[in-house]
């Protein structure tokens, strides 16, 4: 080899090396770039809602933003636990319906579907995600709620006089628009975010493992339940609580079709209200401490996601070192 050539092999070597760190850089920038920008949204809001802070506005269920007798300059009361107990009832009744639909729809597309058919479940579910809220919202205030009314009512009529379930599902309200049916419309648009991500994590499944279970005799469902799922699990949830963070962020639909009453009921046939939801329909009329108390509302909204999230990660991280006790 002349000088040259080893001159070129250096050469190429140190572009390489400035290259990787270039790369290096520009990754751990962009995740600092995130953090940061988290950081100020959070700062922003929090200053800008600072007024509106005090204990009755986390404790409160009282809502009265304008002169309630309208006789004097009484003060007005911002309570948001109201919302925040809707807010979190009917993103639980979303997950608690499409968790389930959403995992099995994976596992069919991914162990079971032949091919065309596959082809054609992942085009719909992929254009059942690209429908705008609004038209869900839409839809459900003119045929879902008013179609649900008698369902709610046989609900009752069975379940209405046994313990704790009677007090769940009450005397539905005769317009449908209640945390029920938010939570249903909600189910309905998440279900294609956590249905992708479920199926691309069963996708990534190693095939020796689905074999290994079929060799020690294994049924179809032994071989999902002991290769396929605890292979799977950390992705399952990334992917529950992605969808759990649509359905707590959705304005527009959960607006039309939670009824707007500003209460707190055990009965999810009652009609409620949601932090999304007092936000988009009275921003365009707030003013000063008004406005503050919404950005609050905002302010709530960010910190339940990221308890929501760090939850999340406590469960996967407990349940892969549960696994790699197991293994050994």
């Amino acid at each position: 080899m002349t000088v040259l050539d080893k001159t070129a092999q250096l050469t190429r070597k140190d572009r390489g090396r400035h290259a990787d760190r270039l790369f290096w850089a520009l990754c751990v920038s962009a995740g600092f770039a995130v953090l940061v920008i988290l950081a100020l949204i959070l700062i922003t809001m929090v200053k800008e809602a600072y007024p509106a802070f005090s204990a009755d506005f986390f404790t409160s269920s009282s809502w009265v933003p304008n002169d309630p007798d309208g006789d004097g300059p009484a003060k007005p009361v911002y309570g948001t636990l109201a919302f925040l107990y809707g807010t979190v009832v009917v993103s639980a009744i979303a997950v608690i319906v499409a968790v389930p639909v959403s995992i099995g729809i994976a596992l069919f597309l991914t162990e079971l579907a032949p091919r065309r058919v596959r082809t054609a479940i992942v085009t719909l579910i992929d254009l059942l995600a690209a429908v705008p809220s609004v038209v869900f919202g839409l839809w459900g205030i003119l045929v879902v709620a008013p179609a649900l009314v008698p369902v709610y009512q046989g609900m009752h009529d069975v379940l209405g006089g046994v313990p704790v379930l009677g007090s769940l599902f009450g005397e539905p309200r005769s317009s449908g628009r209640t945390f029920m049916t938010a939570g249903l419309i909600l189910a309905i648009m998440i279900v294609p975010i956590i249905t992708s991500i479920a199926r691309e994590v069963f996708a990534t499944v190693p095939d020796s493992d689905k074999q290994a279970a079929w060799a020690l005799g294994a049924t179809r469902w032994e071989m999902i339940k002991g290769a396929v799922l605890p292979h799977s699990f950390g992705g399952v949830v990334g992917a529950v609580i992605l969808g759990l963070g649509r359905a707590m962020g959705e304005t527009i639909a959960v607006a039309l079709v939670i009824g707007s009453s500003v209460q707190i009921a055990a009965n999810v046939f009652e009609s409620g209200y949601a932090l999304p939801a007092i936000i988009v329909d009275q921003w365009g009329e707030s003013t000063g401490e008004f406005t503050a108390a919404l950005i609050g509302m905002g302010v709530v909204l960010f910190v339940i996601t990221v308890l929501v999230n760090l939850v999340a990660r406590f469960v996967v991280r407990r349940a892969e070192i549960r696994m790699r006790g197991a293994s050994a």
